[in-house]
C-alpha cells in the first residue's frame, strides 16, 4: 500500500463499501487529515472503514452512510488496538505492509514538477501581497523549495520521507502565518460556523480528534481564501 495514497486509498475504500459515488465533504477530508497527523497508518484507517460497514450492513438502517465520520469509532478502536499491540514491539517485527509503506518512492519527476510549481504559486502570491507576516512567509517558503529543488539538481538523493518532513515543517509555517494576518473577529466567526457543523459529530468524537479536525477545517479555508497550496507529497 502506497503511503502516500494516503487520502485516495481511504476515499476509494469509503465510496466502495457505501455501493453509490459520493464527494467527501470538507468535514471528511479534515477527518482524514487528522488521523494523518496522529500517525494511524493507512492499512489500519482501512481496516476500520471496512469494519464500520461490515457492522452497518449487518443491521440494515433506512438512513445511508454518508460521511466518513460514522466510521470514525471503529478506525480510532481499530488504532487503539495496533498501538497496544506494538507495546515492546522491536523495530524488526513490522508488518510487511507497514514495510512497504515506509520504502515507497515518488517518481524524481513526479515530485520535482510538484516542488516546482509549488514554489512558482508561491513566490506569485508573495509578489501580489503588502508587506506582513504572510507574504514574508511565503517568500521563505518558495526560497527554501528552489533550495531544495537545487539540491535534488545537484544530485541530491530524494528520500521522499525526509522531504515530506521538510515540506510539513514549511506547511506549518504558513499555517502560522495565515492565522497571524486574519482579524481575530474573523477568525472567531469562522470557527463558530466550523463547530456548528461538526456540532451533530461532536459527542462521538475524543476531545483531540475534535479539536484537531476543527483546527484542520479553519486551516482548509484559510488556506482556500488566500490560494496557498498544499506543499505535501500527500496532495501530489
Amino acid at each position: 500500500m502506497n503511503y502516500f495514497n494516503y487520502f485516495t486509498e481511504i476515499e476509494d475504500a469509503f465510496v466502495r463499501r457505501r455501493g453509490k459515488h459520493l464527494f467527501l465533504s470538507p468535514l471528511d477530508w479534515a477527518l482524514m487529515e487528522t488521523w494523518k497527523e496522529q500517525e494511524v497508518p493507512l492499512h489500519i484507517v482501512l481496516r476500520g472503514v471496512e469494519r464500520a460497514f461490515d457492522s452497518f450492513e449487518a443491521k440494515p438502517r433506512k438512513r445511508s452512510v454518508k460521511s466518513l465520520l460514522y466510521c470514525q469509532e471503529e478506525v480510532e478502536a481499530q488504532f487503539a488496538e495496533w498501538l497496544e499491540s506494538r507495546v515492546g514491539a522491536s523495530s524488526s517485527s513490522k508488518s510487511h505492509a507497514e514495510r512497504e509503506d515506509s520504502e515507497t518512492l515518488f517518481s524524481s519527476a513526479a515530485v520535482r514538477t510538484h516542488l516546482s510549481q509549488s514554489r512558482k504559486s508561491l513566490a506569485d502570491l508573495a509578489g501580489v501581497r503588502t508587506a506582513d507576516e504572510l507574504s514574508e512567509a511565503l517568500t521563505r517558503a518558495a526560497a527554501l523549495l528552489e533550495s531544495i529543488e537545487s539540491d535534488l539538481d545537484n544530485g541530491a538523493m530524494l528520500e521522499t520521507r525526509r522531504l515530506e518532513d521538510s515540506l510539513t515543517g514549511l506547511e506549518r509555517m504558513l499555517n502560522q502565518a495565515l492565522l497571524s494576518v486574519v482579524p481575530t473577529s474573523e477568525l472567531e466567526t469562522a470557527k463558530a460556523e466550523l463547530k456548528t457543523q461538526l456540532k451533530p459529530y461532536r459527542k462521538q468524537m475524543e476531545p483531540l480528534v475534535y479539536n484537531q479536525t476543527l483546527d484542520n477545517l479553519l486551516l482548509k479555508r484559510l488556506r482556500e481564501q488566500f490560494g496557498v497550496p498544499r506543499l505535501s507529497l500527500f496532495y501530489l
